[in-house]
């Protein structure tokens, strides 16, 4: 029997929300933190976050004139609650699935989603973009941030607070701070104080003081000093009144009363405004408050034990592939440094980091940092590997070019979620990695077909002293071949014959090369692992060219600029006049949705290499 809701059954619309008395919205509050566990339990998301959001979603909704007013959520993993109150609740049974709503905030799904998110720490950049806007238009529109203490790490955070200061624009920041328990000064003196000072009365008192102790230069700088210090005491948002905002808390976010009128006093004051808003991750769900790192993301798992339905895999991810060479080098070699930017559990570094934590750093959401901090190590005689998804290594582009290749340093990075990524979709998907990265001199690039391959590559790159290095590989289990644990490399820029055949040479990049043997065996057609986008093996790539009519490249990346462009250049350089086809992701963004239909659907499993093949052929021989 489903569980009932049915004060939230009714709401359809924050308007919806905004007609119901004040006293409701504890119930709602239930209700909404109910029908997330009973709809994530059957579909699997992101789950301690959108718990510990429920009372600020509602509170904010109900204050403020979505989607009039402009609601800006960083990263976008806790906006399940606003999802389901600004019209989709129906469409939640659909999340992350094929063809249905997204995990995080789009355009295109809602105008209540006023800005698309997925990476850390941009939602105060974007809502100051729109408070600058409604200023030049002329509108009274508010613009809010919601940024979670952890992506406050990331220097574009502060980067975009500081400007807010200089702008001096209508904008709230909210501090969803999660990451510590209820602490003592967060209850009724705490809340009682936040409700004060974003008061009207103490804001007006405090203005008109300002005017007339200008005129007293001396007794001005003794009252705002003393007015630091008093709230200093209290509170702990120096930094962010240096910074130029009002600081107003920390404050308990599931105490709707005490942010209900925080945020209507907060609604009326001019100028940057700070609120710092203490939640907790899984809240009302007591595995996740535990384990609120297990219960993060979660797969369908059983609402009275919180035990997850989906049997762990017997074959290992290449994230533990990778996890495991990395313990296994750092025995070998004492000057093995291991970097992450905030991804400890996400690139497998858990282990490493318990055996090794003197030689481990986590450096926050701070993807620049982190490879311009490997590039100091490598400086001195370190070795350091930095552990970073696809997707997040393009926020870090410039350290890369300018700190790492540049400087001929020898940094390895690890790459995972290269490819697609399934149901976190378009904004974490490593689609453009190859392209991005195969320009950059003083690299080696590889892409491993399997797990064994995968180490070698890795001890590849390790072992390299003539410049920076990278492997990249896809997220997800391996083929289950057996991994030999030895620790041995593999010849620099070397393909592999697989499979000899006629009239057609597939050259497959990375874990495709599965899907592109299984439609060789149809075709009877050559494939090759060529494991190296640089350098490229340019003996193999001609001698293919030489005894075949059809040249066929294959990558889980993008075409633009990939490693199949790769090919297409060689086969220039050396005026080899053959018949190419170059398949890969579209120039398109791919959608969310399970990986195996999306591979599909770009044409990139064995059934869309056989078809893609066969037309080809076919115009060839018309031609």
């Amino acid at each position: 029997m489903n569980p009932s809701f049915p004060l939230l059954e009714k709401i359809d619309s924050p308007a919806q929300l905004r007609e119901l008395p004040e006293r409701d919205l504890p119930q709602l509050a239930e209700e909404l933190r109910g029908f997330l566990l009973d709809t994530l339990s059957r579909t699997g998301g992101h789950l301690a976050s959108n718990l510990g959001t429920v009372e600020l979603t509602i509170a904010l909704h109900y204050v403020f004139n979505t989607p009039e007013d402009r609601l800006v959520w960083d990263v976008g993993h806790q906006s399940y609650p606003h999802k389901i109150l600004t019209g989709r609740r129906e469409a939640m049974s659909s999340l992350r699935q094929y063809q249905g709503i997204s995990g995080f905030p789009r355009r295109a799904e809602s105008p209540y989603d006023c800005f698309g998110v997925g990476h850390s720490s941009t939602s105060i950049s974007a809502a100051l973009g729109m408070a600058i806007a409604a200023k030049q238009l002329g509108s009274e529109r508010k613009a809010i941030a919601v940024i979670g203490d952890g992506a406050l790490t990331a220097g574009m955070a502060f980067e975009a607070l500081n400007h807010a200061s200089d702008v001096g624009v209508d904008i709230l920041v909210i501090l969803n701070d999660n990451d510590m328990s209820i602490s003592p000064n967060v209850g009724g003196m705490s809340n009682y104080l936040a409700k004060l000072l974003s008061s009207r009365f103490y804001s007006s008192v405090r203005e008109n003081s300002k005017k007339v102790l200008s005129k007293m230069p001396s007794v001005c700088e003794l009252a705002r000093r003393t007015e630091e210090h008093v709230k200093g005491m209290v509170v702990p948002g120096t930094l962010f009144e240096e910074l130029g905002f009002n600081y107003i808390g920390p404050i308990d976010g599931h105490d709707l009363p005490a942010l209900l009128r925080t945020l209507h006093n907060m609604k009326a004051l001019k100028g940057p405004q700070f609120l710092h808003v203490v939640t907790k991750k899984g809240k009302g769900f007591a595995v996740a408050e535990d384990d609120p790192c297990v219960y993060h993301g979660v797969s369908a798992f059983d609402v009275k034990t919180g035990e997850m339905l989906a049997k762990a895999a017997t074959i290992p991810t290449y994230t533990q592939i990778f996890g495991q060479w990395l313990c296994d080098m750092a025995a070998q070699d004492d000057k093995l440094i291991g970097i992450t930017p905030a991804m400890r559990e996400g690139s497998g570094l858990v282990k490493f980091s318990e055996q090794y934590p003197e030689r481990y750093f986590d450096v926050g959401i701070a993807e620049q940092h982190s490879v311009t901090l490997a590039a100091g190590l490598a400086c001195d005689g370190l070795k350091p590997v930095v552990a970073i998804y696809s997707t997040f290594l393009q926020r870090a582009y410039d350290q890369f070019i300018h700190d790492v290749a540049l400087q001929n340093l020898p940094v390895l990075f690890a790459i995972d979620r290269a490819g697609l990524v399934g149901a976190d979709g378009a904004t974490h998907a490593g689609a453009f990695d190859l392209s991005y990265l195969r320009c950059i001199p003083n690299l080696l690039l590889m892409t491993p077909s399997d797990e064994n391959e995968c180490r070698q590559m890795l001890t590849t790159g390790f072992l390299y002293r003539d410049g920076c290095s990278a492997v990249r590989y896809p997220r997800g289990n391996g083929i289950g071949v057996t991994v030999n644990k030895e620790l041995t490399p593999l010849p620099i820029g070397k393909a592999e014959l697989r499979r000899q055949g006629k009239r057609v040479a597939i050259l497959a990049f990375g874990t495709l090369l599965h899907p592109a043997l299984a439609a060789a065996e149809e075709l009877d057609a050559t494939v090759i692992n060529m494991r190296f986008v640089k350098p490229l093996d340019v003996d193999m790539i001609l001698q293919q060219a030489a005894t075949h009519e059809l040249i066929v490249t294959v990558e889980e990346n993008a075409i633009m600029g990939g490693a199949g462009s790769a090919v297409n250049e060689c086969l220039h350089a050396h005026q080899c006049h053959i018949a190419v086809l170059n398949l890969g992701l579209a120039d398109s963004f791919l959608e969310h949705g399970n990986t195996p239909i999306l591979l599909a659907d770009s044409g990139l499993d064995k059934a869309g290499i056989q078809h893609a093949i066969s037309r080809r052929l076919s115009q060839l021989h018309a031609d």
